[in-house]
């Protein structure tokens, strides 16, 4: 088994988390409510899961370069 698949799970799930941290990031920004602590957990965690996706995006397209250099 020397030879790839071809399959790299991470462009798909970079993608999916990118998504739906950009989704949860701007409800935290436009219509978070405010909690006791005046922390707003949907915007700090929606950025998080983007830089999380993005990261893995990032690797992806890093190791799909490496496997298309001769």
């Amino acid at each position: 088994m020397t030879e790839s698949v071809g399959l790299d799970i991470r462009a798909p799930i970079g993608g999916l988390f990118s998504v739906l941290g950009l989704m949860l990031a701007g409800y935290g920004a436009f219509a978070g409510a405010p909690t006791p602590t005046d922390i707003n957990i949907d915007l700090w965690w929606g950025l998080v899961m983007l830089v999380f996706g993005i990261s893995l995006l990032i690797f992806a397209r890093r190791a799909m370069k490496q496997t298309d250099a001769p």
